[in-house]
């Protein structure tokens, strides 16, 4: 790998931050980037993990500072995600990769309708929508359904993650990024784990673009702190739209 390629990897490790940082979906640049560099698809998952997990904790801190974060929801579905991202990685080999990617394009499709023909979702906050059941259902959601899937494929975790706490919680998109990255930094650390007892994480690497991560998460998760729910969503709907085009094309076109 030359000096050009690693540069450009991390400009793609900074940018991979800032989209993670306010609405989830920053695989989309560092994965096809450590694929491209010639990595194996899963060092390049493995590494990205490692990327990440920096990137999305620091983002993390930085919404902590200024959210009220429920810990009643973010504690145990942030321990569940730790285990059902590891399962996810354990199981990744035996999932079809080409059934799943559809279901999750509908989905992704789904969630992009919804949110442009309701046009007041996720800009404020409705306490009214929360009860006990709900908690739990966004605990199990975020914590093992969203869990798992990220220690399989990975990509729109966070945006998954945003979705459903807005729609089970009623959170604003602000709180609900704030939540997204708590529970994201647990995914990728359960993923993460997995991959490094397998010995695929390039370490030096994983370590250089976690540096730029970090820096470009703490430049999103500041710009969304700044800008609110609006600028939240307009991202959120750009990230959708490209996230269902790019797996469109390595499904059926690749």
């Amino acid at each position: 790998m030359d000096m050009m390629e690693i540069a450009l990897l991390l400009v793609a490790a900074a940018g991979a931050g800032w989209v993670d940082a306010v609405v989830g979906g920053g695989g989309l640049l560092q994965l096809p980037a450590l694929i491209v560099a010639g990595l194996s698809p899963v060092q390049a998952l493995a590494t990205n993990k490692f990327a990440a997990i920096f990137g999305t904790a620091s983002a993390a801190v930085t919404y902590a500072g200024t959210t009220k974060i429920d810990k009643r929801v973010a504690v145990p579905a942030g321990l569940a995600a730790v285990v059902f991202a590891g399962l996810g990685a354990s199981s990744a080999a035996a999932i079809s990769k080409d059934v799943l990617t559809p279901l999750i394009m509908v989905i992704l499709l789904g969630v992009a309708l919804f949110v442009t023909f309701r046009p007041a979702f996720g800009v404020h906050p409705q306490p009214h929508l929360r009860t006990r059941a709900r908690e739990l259902t966004a605990i199990a959601a975020a914590g093992v359904g969203v869990a798992f899937y990220d220690g399989i494929l990975g990509p729109g975790t966070g945006t998954f993650l945003i979705i459903g706490f807005t729609m089970i919680l009623g959170m604003d998109f602000v709180a609900g990024s704030a939540h997204s990255k708590i529970i994201n930094s647990c995914t990728n650390l359960g993923a993460l784990v997995v991959f490094a007892y397998q010995g695929h994480v390039l370490w030096l690497l994983g370590l250089g673009m976690a540096v730029c991560n970090i820096v470009g998460a703490q430049l999103g998760a500041r710009m969304a702190l700044r800008r609110g729910a609006g600028f939240v969503r307009v991202v959120l709907l750009c990230v959708v739209v490209v996230m269902v085009a790019k797996l469109g094309y390595d499904r059926f076109l690749a």
